[in-house]
């Protein structure tokens, strides 16, 4: 399994994401796009449907410093496993 480390916008980021910029480019690589009418203020929304018919919304913070405990959130709303997202990277 792949641990996730707390994600500090430092030289060790380039590996894994440090912001949410970083996070956003890898949701975008998942077929996830910008909900319409969501997201205003420190955060940004972005959607997906998937082959099911079952819309996901991901709700990701602005900021440089993303925690582990919210970057584990986010992966569960957009139900993409550890190694998954990783790929995306």
């Amino acid at each position: 399994m792949v641990k996730l480390p707390s994600l500090p916008a430092t030289a060790r980021a380039l590996a894994v994401p440090g912001s949410s910029r970083q996070i956003v480019q890898a949701l975008r690589r998942a077929g996830f796009v910008e909900a319409p009418d969501r997201g205003k203020g420190s955060h940004r929304a972005f959607c997906r449907v998937e082959p099911s018919g079952r819309p996901r919304l991901v709700i990701v913070p602005k900021g440089k410093d993303i925690p582990r405990g919210t970057l584990r959130a986010i992966l569960e709303q957009a139900g993409l496993g550890r190694e998954e997202f990783v790929r995306f990277l």
